[in-house]
């Protein structure tokens, strides 16, 4: 999918990082939420609430569950996902756009 219809977004950015990694809120009207971001290359750690999905749009990284051994690599077009509760890093090469959609 490329483009959303009939949402909400909500016009405060959520900066991460110094403003190394940027997103904005998308509302739907069954009450999910997804964010979409860019991500400038470096190496980052997230904790999450719920569960995610993350679509990376362009660009590449690695990605690991913190603890885990073995990296992943995932470029665009590509999709990983995050358990709840959970801290994950990525190691970001270059400025990537991402899709982040939070399960419940």
């Amino acid at each position: 999918m490329s483009e959303f219809k009939n949402v909400t977004v909500v016009k405060k950015a959520n900066i991460y990082f110094g403003g190394q990694v940027v997103s904005y809120a998308v509302l739907f009207a069954d009450g999910t939420k997804k964010t979409l971001g860019v991500m400038q290359a470096g190496e980052y750690e997230f904790s999450t609430g719920a569960a995610e999905i993350m679509e990376i749009q362009s660009g590449e990284l690695e990605w690991q569950m913190k603890g885990d051994h073995e990296w992943k690599r995932i470029v665009g077009g590509e999709a990983f996902e995050v358990p709840a509760n959970s801290v994950f890093l990525m190691k970001v090469q270059v400025v990537t756009d991402y899709c982040c959609s939070y399960v419940s």
